[in-house]
């Protein structure tokens, strides 16, 4: 069946898209790209399994990818099937330490594992890891009213260079130690991505989710945007509601030395490919520098 499919593709399409690939793949050569992975795509094995395949793709062509994942659906079910109630504060979950322990079992051992075990199904290698090893991200809590959700206070990421040394995809869970012995917190995916690409200084940080962009008034996708312009379309209620977050993680990226941030719609297939190796891009991009060129310098 697949060698079938692969003689419908024209080649000679195949082999111009290889070659108009080509600047973006010296430009990216070396670069650190830190991908928050997330939303449906999580659940359905077909997207997984195109996600890491992307991924091995980038590590192959020389880019230095993480992976930062969440699991907020695979955490609801099991504390449901746990008989453990959530309770929300301001529309966040409060995470007490019976609902702590849930998060670190299902996102350092379940989500994890089966993404580790995606891109290595796709002939890459992979480690899981959270952000406790080797004390990676120490956290303070982010709201006394919320328990044990935290707000990074120190990153460590030597370990994650010494995987790009070694040609190893670090594949990260949002879980960090805490000042105090003995203390774990749940970290937001978006939050634990953007701390991690401004240690790294990341040359990119993808933010996938599950629509298309951040739009404007209009109801348009705006491909471009500056912080200043995030702020203004905050304070006027454009950007709005889950949007917010994810903005305000890419501008604490960016003031921490991430050279642009992209929001995109993982749903897309090979949404990262597109961002990263094709002239139109994908999604938002927030800097602080020019519009996007050919090949786009920023």
């Amino acid at each position: 069946m697949k060698k079938q499919l692969a003689m419908t593709r024209d080649p000679a399409a195949t082999a111009k898209t290889l070659s108009e690939a080509l600047p973006y793949l010296q430009r990216y050569a070396g670069a650190i790209v830190v991908v928050k992975f997330g939303g449906n795509a999580m659940g359905d094995q077909a997207a997984m399994a195109e996600f890491a395949r992307d991924i091995v793709l980038m590590r192959q062509v020389g880019v230095n990818p993480v992976v930062v994942h969440g699991g907020g659906p695979m955490i609801n079910d099991l504390l449901a099937r746990l008989g453990i109630k959530s309770e929300f504060v301001r529309g966040k979950r409060v995470t007490d330490k019976a609902t702590v322990e849930v998060v670190e079992m299902v996102l350092t051992g379940l989500v994890n594992k089966r993404i580790v075990q995606a891109i290595m199904d796709e002939g890459g290698r992979a480690v899981g890891l959270s952000g406790k090893d080797d004390d990676m991200m120490v956290c303070e809590p982010d709201d006394p009213e919320l328990g044990f959700v935290g707000k990074p206070v120190e990153m460590n990421v030597q370990v994650l260079r010494d995987l790009f040394s070694a040609g190893i995809i670090p594949v990260v869970a949002p879980v960090a130690t805490g000042m105090n012995e003995n203390e774990t917190f749940n970290v937001n995916g978006d939050t634990a991505a953007g701390a991690i690409a401004g240690a790294l200084k990341a040359d990119r940080l993808l933010l996938l989710t599950d629509v298309a962009g951040v739009k404007n008034a209009a109801g348009e996708v705006m491909t471009q945007l500056t912080p200043e312009e995030v702020r203004q379309m905050t304070d006027e209620g454009v950007i709005a509601g889950g949007m917010i977050p994810k903005t305000e993680t890419a501008l604490a990226a960016l003031d921490q030395g991430v050279r642009a941030v992209v929001i995109l719609d993982g749903r897309v297939p090979n949404a990262c490919l597109l961002e990263l190796f094709t002239d139109q891009g994908a999604g938002s991009m927030i800097r602080t520098t020019e519009p996007r060129v050919k090949p786009r310098e920023a």
